[in-house]
C-alpha cells in the first residue's frame, strides 16, 4: 500500500504568500501617511488643551499661529496652515477642523487615496473633537 504524503505544495505556498506579502507592503506604504495624521489630531487637541480652562484665545489669529506653532514643533509638512479651517462654533467658541486628503504609492502609478477629518472646539465652547 502506497503512503500519501500531506503537505503544501510550492504552487501553494506562493498563492497563500503573495496575497499576504500584499497586504504587509501596502501596510508599510500606509505608515507613513497615518503617522502624520496623528501629529495633526496630536497638535489640534494641544491648541485645545492650551486654551481650556477658560482661557478665551481671544481671535482667529491668536488660535492660527498657535496651531501653526504646534505644526512646526511635530515638523508637518502637509497639510499646511493654510488647509486648517477656523471658525466660529455654535455654543461660542472657535471650532478648528483639518479635513485634508493624503495618498500612499503603492506600485507605479496606483495610489491609496486617504481622508482625514479632525475636528476640536477651543475657547468657551467647550465641546470635544471627533
Amino acid at each position: 500500500m502506497r503512503s500519501k504524503q500531506a503537505g503544501v505544495t510550492l504552487i501553494g505556498w506562493v498563492v497563500l504568500l503573495i496575497p499576504m506579502g500584499i497586504c504587509v507592503y501596502t501596510g508599510i506604504r500606509l505608515t507613513p501617511v497615518y503617522l502624520n495624521y496623528m501629529k495633526v489630531a496630536r497638535t489640534l487637541e494641544q491648541v485645545k488643551t492650551e486654551y481650556k480652562g477658560g482661557s478665551d484665545p481671544g481671535s482667529q489669529q491668536a488660535i492660527r499661529s498657535a496651531v501653526e506653532r504646534h505644526l512646526n514643533i511635530e515638523d508637518v509638512d502637509y497639510p499646511d496652515i493654510k488647509d486648517i479651517k477656523i471658525a466660529r462654533g455654535d455654543k461660542g467658541g472657535w471650532v478648528v477642523s483639518a479635513s485634508y486628503d493624503d495618498q500612499a504609492p503603492l506600485f507605479a502609478n496606483v495610489f491609496i487615496l486617504i481622508s482625514f477629518d479632525k475636528q476640536v472646539t477651543v475657547g468657551s465652547g467647550g465641546g470635544g473633537g471627533e
